[in-house]
């Protein structure tokens, strides 16, 4: 891809091993099981702890002014979850499982202690806040210069790769949010959504069942999502 697609090396974690967690005692931390649709932690909370997903996915989402949900990440196994807060008293924003889900939950305080006295936790620290950095920073890029069906095609290579990190190899995987959490990270409508998937399937990208999905030629479609807006 070029430098207006997302670069989806940067967002990959080792599937072998869970960061910060190994470091960690584990009376010091605890694991969380959520429910479809249960918040993990709410904008507004005290912030206390930092989180390391182990199974499933989450949705991190806020308000805008008119009080509408907006997307701004979604999480699977390995990512950090609450690291945007770490500078702040309360959550600044929402954390919400899209299916059944864990994670492990570390108090931020012993978090502090263990990397302070242990490199490795302080290398997976400073790690996890450099990807949130650089995702952050390249879906920007790809939001402001890509068109629909380029964001599309580069949101589904990023969850191919992202889910075969996180130990699936094949060609197959499924999305676990709606087409509606879709067109609100990706800053489409819901059925702009529709419209790329199905342009996708006519080129013989990717085949579409429901929420599964399975690459078919992943050269053409890592070219669509270099295609910027003319």
């Amino acid at each position: 891809m070029n430098a207006s697609a997302i670069n989806l090396q940067q967002t990959q974690v080792p599937a072998a091993r869970l960061p910060l967690v190994e470091g960690i005692r584990h009376e010091e931390m605890r694991r969380r099981v959520c429910a479809p649709g249960e918040h993990l932690y709410r904008n507004g909370q005290p912030f206390r702890a930092v989180m390391v997903v182990e199974t499933g996915s989450f949705k991190v989402c806020d308000l805008t002014e008119d009080g509408r949900e907006r997307v701004t990440a979604f999480k699977l196994r390995g990512d950090c979850l609450g690291v945007e807060s770490i500078d702040l008293a309360r959550y600044a924003c929402d954390a919400v499982a899209l299916e059944p889900s864990s994670c492990w939950e570390i108090s931020y305080a012993a978090l502090l202690r263990a990397a302070a006295q242990t490199p490795g936790v302080q290398a997976d620290l400073n790690a996890a806040l450099a990807r949130e950095i650089r995702n952050g920073a390249s879906w920007m890029m790809a939001l402001a210069t890509l068109a629909a069906d380029s964001r599309v095609a580069a949101f589904l290579l990023d969850m191919w790769h992202r889910c075969g990190s996180a130990g699936c190899v094949t060609a197959h995987f499924a999305l676990r949010m709606s087409r509606m959490d879709m067109a609100s990270f990706l800053g489409l409508k819901h059925e702009t959504i529709s419209r790329s998937l199905a342009h996708l399937v006519e080129r013989r990208y990717i085949r579409v069942c429901r929420r599964d999905v399975d690459v078919l030629d992943p050269g053409g479609l890592t070219q669509c999502a270099s295609m910027s807006v003319s």
